[in-house]
């Protein structure tokens, strides 16, 4: 098929045809597969050898979807449509005239995919692939020039690209593509007088590949070939292989005026699907996988998602693998091996580092057990050794509160979350019980003493840490003050000995003020002898042991005053859901 935006189903060396025979015409070799129908009943088998095309999936339909027995159809793919086309027409040079094309029904092309191994080869064939169109925009306050320059940049990004060797172009050079881009549209209203009401500048078009599966070489390959089938070399365009994932993709950037400057592409409906079969046709032409379609019933929501690797992980499993496999002699040898995986290395009084794509550096000390640097300096002395950290993964809330249903109804909620309501309260009620199951809870009595006595613990290590911290506060503010005593003490005797001189306190303003300020501070204190700075110091370092010691019982005494006090508000409104249907009944 010839026809603008129809879709290459088989290559021409491939040619395959399809019939559907009918149930009274006899068959030639295999079992067939019969349908079922309102209409008609027939049986489907592959025969014969299309001779003159490789871009259409014929079928022999007898009697069946108001089409002349004896007729052989085309299906067209233009579009994103899908119309029944008298073969014949098509082949006289003709395209369909009104009445001759026929509309084929979604629900029609649903029967022959259950049905029809014919219609199933098609379709297995046109699948759908990590595929987009997408319309460039105009930026408001932004040039169109400039917009053309900040996409092609981003897309030819040497760090991304392999230093430009993975950008191909036609009709344009990379390096000037935004102004070839420009020139063409100049060119454009130039010739034809008319200017470009859209803001539409380009388009792009992203094409993903299975992580392993293609080369970046390759990939590149593919994607010159989408966007010259597509555009059919109308229009100029630059394809650009990104690396920088863990799976391959490509940018493909065309303009939206035409190489001859006399007219725009025509973003015409389902394009976007269009684009899609034309990649996953031209994977499979190349041995490459495509996404399948599910039916609608056999699709999966997906509610877990992998975790993500942070900077930190990264960082982790990358001293990992130098200590425990290339065993470093000393430190800077260390620092070396980091710096050619492509961290920046900053040396001083805590060292840090930085990666390729992170915004600050991170210090060793904050990776946790085993990655501070005297740590690692011990690793690689021998005197420790190393374990590399397991991350574990965040714990899942055991259950939920239950949704006041009641109350959600008068706020104007209607029947239908109610329903979703009711059966969502149901599941966190289960795991409730499973809860106090598991809690040895079996009275309310008892849930009452041991959400009593989890919220007196948490309080109880809650203050304690409250007082560390205000005396923290207090042991800094008096060290400053007896710094600040100490420094301008001298200043101060020198003011007094001066008679309090007003030229002497102008000079001095700074230094007899934070001297003022001390004093003022003893007095309050009611400090008759001044302690001494490591005293204070000492006492400081003592309160914050105290105080990272007691917030891991803390935050478990929270955990556990919060799980308990939501058991028992579920338990609660249950008990009042349960009771309410009761009394309209009595009442009835």
């Amino acid at each position: 098929m010839t026809g603008s935006g129809a879709i290459h189903i088989l290559k021409a060396e491939r040619r395959c045809q399809y019939e559907i025979r009918s149930k009274s015409s006899p068959v030639s070799c295999g079992s067939p597969e019969r349908i079922s129908g309102t209409d008609a009943e027939m049986d489907a088998e592959p025969v014969g050898v299309c001779a003159d095309t490789a871009h259409a999936v014929y079928f022999r339909l007898r009697s069946v979807y108001s089409v002349l027995p004896g007729v052989a159809a085309v299906f067209d793919f233009a579009g994103g449509r899908v119309r029944l086309l008298p073969a014949h027409h098509r082949r006289n040079g003709h395209r369909g005239s009104r009445g001759m094309v026929q509309r084929l029904d979604c629900r029609i092309i649903k029967f022959l995919c259950r049905h029809c191994a014919a219609f199933s080869f098609c379709r297995e064939v046109v699948k759908l692939a990590a595929t987009r169109l997408i319309a460039l925009h105009k930026n408001k306050g932004k040039s169109v020039a400039a917009c053309l320059k900040s996409r092609t940049d981003y897309a030819q990004n040497p760090d991304k690209t392999q230093q430009g060797e993975l950008v191909s172009s036609y009709e344009c050079s990379p390096l000037t593509v935004d102004e070839e881009f420009m020139l063409s549209k100049r060119q454009y209203e130039f010739a034809t007088g008319r200017r470009q009401k859209s803001d539409v500048i380009a388009y792009q078009i992203r094409q993903s590949f299975k992580p392993g599966e293609i080369t970046a070489e390759e990939a590149n390959k593919v994607g010159y070939e989408l966007a010259m089938r597509f555009t059919k070399g109308k229009y100029a365009f630059i394809v650009a292989t990104h690396t920088d994932r863990e799976h391959i993709h490509n940018h493909i950037i065309y303009n939206s005026t035409a190489l001859d400057s006399t007219r725009k592409f025509r973003d015409f409906l389902l394009s976007g699907l269009a684009v899609q079969r034309l990649s996953d046709l031209i994977c499979l032409e190349h041995q490459l996988s495509v996404i399948e379609i599910k039916p609608y019933r056999e699709r999966q929501k997906r509610t877990l998602y992998p975790p993500k690797e942070s900077n930190r992980d990264k960082l982790c499993s990358v001293i990992d693998g130098i200590l425990l496999n290339e065993k470093p002699v000393d430190f800077e040898i260390f620092l070396q091996k980091l710096e050619q995986q492509g961290y920046e290395v900053k040396r001083g009084k805590h060292t840090s580092v930085k990666g390729a794509r992170q915004k600050r550096f991170i210090r060793f000390r904050t990776l946790g057990t085993g990655y501070g640097e005297d740590e690692i300096k011990a690793v690689i002395a021998g005197e420790a050794e190393h374990r590399p950290h397991q991350k574990q993964p965040p714990k899942e809330q055991s259950f939920h509160l239950l949704v006041d249903i009641q109350a959600k109804l008068s706020e104007g909620k209607g029947e239908g979350y109610a329903r979703w309501a009711k059966r969502y309260n149901l599941k966190e009620m289960s795991k409730t019980l499973i809860f106090l199951q598991e809690n040895k809870i079996g009275s309310i009595e008892e849930m009452q003493e041991r959400v009593n006595a989890a919220t007196a613990r948490y309080h109880e290590l809650g203050d304690s840490i409250k007082a560390a911290e205000q005396r923290m506060a207090e042991i800094a503010v008096l060290r400053a003050h007896i710094v600040n005593y100490a420094k301008t003490r001298p200043v101060y005797d020198a003011y007094r000995k001066a008679g309090y001189s007003k030229k002497f306190l102008e000079e001095h303003r700074e230094q007899i003020t934070l001297h003022k300020a001390a004093k003022v501070a003893f007095d309050e204190a009611s400090l008759k002898k001044l302690p001494k700075v490591k005293e204070l110091d000492a006492e400081y370092s003592a309160l914050l042991s105290q105080k990272k010691a007691a917030y891991p019982a803390y935050r478990k005494a929270r955990d556990e005053m919060q799980e308990l006090k939501k058991a028992q508000k579920n338990v609660e409104l249950f008990f009042v859901e349960e009771k309410d249907p009761k009394e309209k009944s009595q009442t009835r």
